[in-house]
């Protein structure tokens, strides 16, 4: 008997080591942030985005002048320069936001063939929807960016 009590005691003592090993209190992690660097990294492409954003009206005026060439070399210049900016700028932001931002720079650039190809086929009407959302999805992109005063 009194071995047996001493097993079950060794038993207990194991049992509660172990459950008082798991137990410990869960320790509270701050909320993820951006870094000095981060925001440096992000605040170098954000005017060039911006810049891009600001031309909307000179690509509507294109669309509606049935300028198609001049709407083809926008798309290839500068609205694709803004949307690999997109890309550079995507790995600096919080990983939550990151996902977010990778789908909007897909949608950019499907809204950027489907105006490239309406300005192939002379429709305006196809290119003045689909050039709307691309910069609508620009503007989507710009609000995920962390202010400059953030840290």
């Amino acid at each position: 008997m009194a071995r047996q009590r001493s097993i079950f005691s060794l038993l207990l003592v194991l049992m509660a080591t172990f459950l008082i090993s798991c137990g410990s209190p869960g320790v509270a992690v701050a909320p993820p942030t951006y870094t000095t660097a981060q925001i440096e990294k992000i605040q170098l492409y954000v005017p060039q985005i911006e810049a891009v954003r600001d031309r909307s009206e000179e690509l509507k005026t294109l669309i509606q002048k049935s300028d198609w060439i001049n709407v083809s070399n926008f798309i290839h210049g500068p609205i694709t320069s803004a949307r690999l900016n997109l890309t550079y700028v995507t790995p600096n932001l919080l990983p939550q936001d990151q996902a977010t931002a990778r789908q909007i720079a897909r949608d950019l650039f499907n809204h950027l063939v489907k105006v490239d190809r309406a300005a192939n086929a002379s429709n305006a009407q196809l290119a003045s929807i689909n050039s709307q959302a691309a910069f609508a999805d620009i503007d989507k992109f710009l609000q995920l960016l962390p202010k400059a005063e953030e840290s």
